[in-house]
């Protein structure tokens, strides 16, 4: 079979999520053919699979401003732009209502398997450019069928791929033998099961960032009606100021409050933590229950479940015949990487980044969303709807309009992440913080005071 002409064929987007179906918003807009195709059975599947958790940020910065036109006629209005949803929430009222206009243009059932180049494998230079990209795809009845594409959009997320409880980004021997008692979840404790599987149970928390925190909040909750409900909170680095995150000093107010949710529950003795741990095994004891052992010989005492919330890669499986340009530490594209890096990102915020930083050796061809991102924390949704904004305008030929910045992002209130923190200078010299130091204060009578973290007015950078 001949591969058409590339200018007659449609622009392949990978994904349904939010990013994905703004995308295809975007492509409308431009005048270019979107086709969405999405494994799960419904738009945003991935959002739906945590569909309990609250997001830090509000329906303002949630929907896509070319997205909320294409529904305009549909009679559809933005819920409250100052209130949080769930990803239930989100998934329900703005992403599948979205996806319903879309149509036809997006395919359920529809699992990318590869991406390349027709006639030409990843080796070959020859007259490469000019030939249309093909997308192998299995179908939800099992069948297979290949798809030619002027463009790719790969916004396929990174919530099929968690990073492991292993301290060494492999996973902990004895990690995937012990698969019945460990989740890559926020457990929703609304579903009778789950809840039952936490009630009364010594659970470890391994994570640092706002999923940790989630859980650990999660987890103090259920103390109080399920007495010996305990959280083991194992991080890889010290507790310093920046432990929390930002706290008041955080633009998103809703993300600063989880990391002083999850203060609250170390400090009212609902949560032990356990510092400077990196798991290297995981065993069961007699009973059945787990030990983690760390790479420095520790063995913590035995836990009935582990929640694993130590991030997520991209799976780039798919795109093995495509030419990427990937940074070696963060897997995110080369230049987009130094400004996203743990390893050395300070205070302030990402800089809003489009086209020329989300290219790759292979034309036509972008990571966007999570994905983009690679193993780097931190990712906000209106981030991948300029990114995807900035992407339609180039494939549309407006370069102006591609690299032209309509994003102002928010500051998260610290500085570095994971990587940066995992060096034990920057936490002696207090260098890892931009917000001061959570003291504790109450809120309420005496008699059912909340304790919860709040910054000082001294300290920071």
């Amino acid at each position: 079979m001949t591969a058409p002409a590339a200018q007659d064929l449609p622009v392949v987007v990978i994904g349904a999520g939010p990013i994905g179906l703004a995308a295809a918003a975007h492509l409308l807009e431009r005048q270019l053919t979107p086709l969405v195709l999405e494994s799960g059975p419904e738009a945003a599947s991935a959002v739906r699979d945590w569909s309990h958790v609250r997001l830090f940020s509000t329906w303002g910065e949630l929907t896509d401003p070319a997205a909320e036109k294409l529904l305009a006629p549909t009679g559809w209005s933005r819920p409250d732009a100052a209130t949080y949803p769930t990803g239930g929430d989100w998934a329900e009222r703005y992403l599948q209502p979205l996806a319903d206009v879309l149509g036809d243009r997006v395919r359920y059932g529809a699992t990318v398997t590869g991406v390349s180049r027709a006639g030409r494998d990843r080796i070959v230079d020859a007259d490469r450019d000019s030939q249309p990209l093909v997308v192998h795809l299995t179908t939800a009845d099992g069948s297979e069928e290949r798809l030619f594409a002027r463009a790719v959009i790969d916004a396929s997320g990174t919530w099929t791929a968690p990073s492991p409880a292993g301290g060494s980004g492999l996973p902990a021997l004895g990690e995937k033998a012990a698969a019945d008692r460990i989740t890559y979840r926020v457990p929703d404790l609304n579903d009778p099961a789950v809840r039952a599987r936490y009630a009364g149970k010594r659970t470890a928390v391994i994570g640092s960032g706002a999923s940790a925190f989630t859980a650990l909040a999660t987890l103090a909750g259920l103390t109080r009606d399920e007495p010996g409900t305990h959280a083991v909170w194992i991080l890889r680095r010290g507790i310093s100021g920046s432990t929390f995150g930002g706290g008041d000093a955080d633009q998103l107010p809703a993300r600063g409050a989880l990391g002083l949710a999850a203060k609250a529950a170390v400090d009212n003795g609902h949560a032990d933590a356990v510092t400077g741990f990196r798991t290297e095994a995981v065993e069961r004891d007699d009973d059945g229950r787990l030990v983690l052992i760390g790479e420095d010989g520790r063995r913590l005492d035995a836990v009935d479940e582990v929640i694993v919330l130590t991030g997520f890669r991209p799976d780039l499986s798919f795109l093995s015949e495509i030419r990427l340009g990937l940074d070696e530490r963060l897997q995110a594209p080369t230049a987009l990487a130094p400004l996203i890096d743990p390893n050395v990102h300070s205070c302030g915020t990402v800089y809003p980044h489009g086209v020329n930083e989300l290219s790759h050796p292979e034309k036509d061809v972008y990571l966007v969303g999570m994905k983009s991102y690679g193993r780097a924390p931190t990712f906000l949704a209106m981030t991948g709807y300029e990114q995807v904004r900035s992407i339609t305008a180039a494939l549309a030929g407006d370069q102006e309009a591609a690299e032209r910045v309509e994003l102002t992002l928010p500051e998260t209130g610290v500085c570095g992440g994971a990587g940066l923190f995992d060096d034990a200078t920057a936490e002696e010299s207090g260098g890892g913080c931009c917000a001061p130091a959570p003291a504790l204060v109450q809120i309420g009578s005496a008699g059912a005071a909340l304790q919860i973290g709040k910054p000082e007015a001294s300290g920071g950078c």
